[in-house]
């Protein structure tokens, strides 16, 4: 397949807002997807979870990674309305990586999967805005079985 062409692909799904929200991140190489996002105008923002044991790690790792205010009070609600302003971090659209999720998804399921709703409920209020809203999580197993795939080209 054409790298250019799969970019192209990926530029028009993160400009899309209707189809933004929470997806399993692709297989493999990930070039053309973080062209595209560039090209659709998205921040990209990589979290890495490979360290987070628990609730408390994950919430770290998410508030370090997006660079949440001091006030950011390490809870759900705060998860919440951080994931809902983003205004320190100005842009057209967001495409947030998580990288690494077995791990926690394995040891604090509740939590983690939690934490996949409130990006959910993020992406749909942004779309209320017009803003794309993307989180992608990677995990190598089979995966959430209620989380989509994210469409990929051809």
């Amino acid at each position: 397949p054409d790298r250019a062409m799969n970019a192209e692909h990926y530029e028009r799904l993160f400009a899309d807002p209707s189809r933004a929200g929470v997806h399993h991140l692709p297989h493999g190489p990930l070039d053309d997807l973080l062209q595209g996002a560039q090209a659709a105008g998205c921040l990209v923002l990589r979290i890495d979870l490979s360290a987070a044991r628990d609730k408390d790690g994950l919430l770290a790792a998410i508030g370090d990674a997006l660079r949440f205010p001091d006030w950011f009070g390490h809870n759900w609600d705060a998860l919440a309305d951080c994931l809902l302003d983003m205004g320190w971090l100005p842009a057209t659209g967001y495409v947030v990586i998580l990288d690494h999720c077995d791990g926690i998804h394995g040891r604090a399921e509740t939590d983690f999967v939690k934490s996949m709703q409130l990006f959910q409920e993020a992406a749909e209020t942004w779309r209320e805005d017009g803003v794309p809203f993307w989180c992608l999580v990677d995990m190598q197993a089979d995966g959430i079985a209620w989380l989509p795939t994210v469409s990929q080209p051809g």
